[in-house]
């Protein structure tokens, strides 16, 4: 009897995700992968099971990762002290070069045999592939942070070839200097590249998969969580301080990518197991929704 019940809460969970499914089949969505999600094993199993699934139902799903972390460590290892400027790692010549050595190769390449050894379809790229993604050096208030690039072009044709075959691309956020900054390697803040791509790919999703629930009216209050905000509502809460510091980086990229046509914005906490399943196939959701007015 416990076996039936068992099967008929499957069956039951199946039908309630049916509409979701029926919804997005077909439709593009890109998810930037970091935090706690890539680190913690458990959790990053779960992460590839979610893209597979997706993948599975017709979902046309490009992942966009970081791979700050692993970045540190092997600085660390070379003895080579990291400084950040504004919130951004300072980029050297010989600090880019370990950038795309950590990025391009062994975390996109970790990433890729998962989700084949998964049962998946999946290739790893970088922005340098293609010249996929293009950037200028990003001087913010005049501010010299090295080989950090601000990107300028997406080529979407890499992707699309993908999509269409149903293969998961896989995508490290380093880019290809443009106008007086060709020839240069770049590195890119990997959320802003998740919304640049979403954008330019017309993606029906952007998530960012974070350590947080999403956005909270009360930092101390798990339960403030707020579930679908409007993109106007944005600035009105930067004012009233509810969204701050790490926050607004993120909140940023999710106006960008809205604004570039992108129809709604997910920031969900990559912390728990299967939260891109429970924030696209349940009423209730798990982090905040933004959406186009």
């Amino acid at each position: 009897m416990k076996e039936a019940i068992n099967n008929s809460g499957r069956a039951e969970v199946l039908i309630r995700a049916l509409p979701y499914i029926q919804c997005y089949q077909g439709k593009t969505m890109v998810v930037k992968y970091g935090g706690s999600a890539m680190i913690n094993g458990e959790l990053k199993a779960a992460v590839i099971e979610d893209l597979i699934l997706m993948s599975c139902v017709g979902i046309r799903t490009v992942l966009v990762h970081g791979g700050g972390p692993e970045i540190e460590a092997m600085l660390n290892a070379l003895g080579k002290e990291s400084r950040f400027v504004q919130g951004l790692r300072y980029t050297d010549e010989e600090t880019m070069e370990v950038v795309q050595m950590v990025l391009c190769g062994k975390v996109n390449k970790d990433i890729t045999a998962l989700i084949g050894r998964a049962g998946g379809k999946a290739l790893g790229l970088c922005g340098i592939d293609g010249a996929m993604l293009r950037a200028r050096q990003y001087r913010p208030q005049g501010e010299d942070l090295g080989l950090v690039g601000e990107i300028s072009a997406v080529d979407t044709g890499t992707l699309e070839g993908l999509l269409a075959s149903g293969i998961i691309p896989v995508v490290s956020s380093v880019a290809l200097g443009a106008d007086e900054d060709r020839g240069r390697v770049l590195n890119v803040n990997a959320d802003t590249a998740a919304a640049k791509i979403a954008a330019a790919l017309g993606a029906e999703k952007l998530i960012l998969m974070t350590d947080v629930r999403g956005i909270l009216k009360d930092l101390h209050d798990p339960g403030s969580l707020i579930k679908v905000l409007p993109r106007s509502g944005l600035e009105a809460l930067k004012n009233e301080g509810v969204v701050s510091k790490g926050m607004i980086p993120k909140t940023d990229c999710c106006a960008l990518a809205l604004d570039g046509g992108v129809k709604k914005a997910h920031i969900i906490d990559g912390r728990l197991p299967h939260a891109l399943l429970i924030e696209l196939f349940t009423d209730e959701g798990i982090g905040t929704m933004i959406v186009k007015e």
